[in-house]
């Protein structure tokens, strides 16, 4: 699950980014893996777009270890705006923010914390 929200991040910020003919050349970039499953990465490109992202191995419970992902990117868009989105991925999911991203509605939102509140209520992920 967690290396599906790390390509998820990692693909939203190529896509997102304006369409380009021309190549556009990588201006910066920075990665280091360690040993013991942490990670980070960074990178600049020509025409404004910019990412970083940090991983480190975090225990979920006796049998269960995931990935914990914080990062960020950036992107100028057609209309000239730079867009900018910071996130965070866990055993919560892939919790972005960004000023231009929808708010969750009051009622989701009320639902989401419920449903976190009573896990023994939901048989599907059983």
């Amino acid at each position: 699950m967690m290396k599906l929200i790390l390509l998820v991040s990692c693909l939203a910020a190529f896509a997102l980014a304006a369409p380009q003919k021309e190549p556009v050349p990588i201006v910066k970039q920075d990665s280091q893996v360690n040993g013991d499953g942490s990670y980070s990465y960074s990178f600049e490109t020509g025409d404004g777009t910019k990412a970083e992202q940090s991983g480190q191995l975090k225990n979920l419970g006796p049998n269960d270890d995931g990935e914990v992902v914080q990062g960020s990117f950036s992107y100028v868009a057609p209309d000239g705006k730079t867009y900018s989105v910071t996130y965070t991925a866990d055993e919560n999911g892939f919790q972005p923010q960004g000023e231009h991203l929808l708010a969750i509605p009051e009622a989701i939102a009320r639902s989401i914390e419920y449903n976190k509140a009573h896990p023994e209520e939901d048989k599907s992920q059983k």
